[in-house]
């Protein structure tokens, strides 16, 4: 089984789009919520290579992007 992280606010839209989309592909995710926490924010940055926006998402410790990053690895079969 994959191992799939992904770092949300708790006002973000794409944020819940992406949780919804993992879900329908019946994948289970850690969810990191970096609404308030700065220091997670900081991991967050790092591992995503200086990408700020959210949602950040990680397959196998490999970032994948937010939301239209996940979306088109779908479209696409990459998934």
């Amino acid at each position: 089984m994959r191992k799939v992280e992904i770092y949300t606010k708790n006002w973000c839209g794409y944020c819940r789009a992406a949780k919804h989309l993992l879900e329908k592909l019946g994948l289970e995710y850690q969810e990191i919520d970096v609404t308030y926490d700065q220091e997670r924010y900081g991991e967050m940055l790092k591992r995503a290579q200086g990408r700020s926006t959210v949602p950040q998402i990680f397959i196998d410790d490999e970032a994948i992007g937010g939301y239209t990053d996940l979306y088109g690895k779908v479209q696409r079969s990459e998934f």
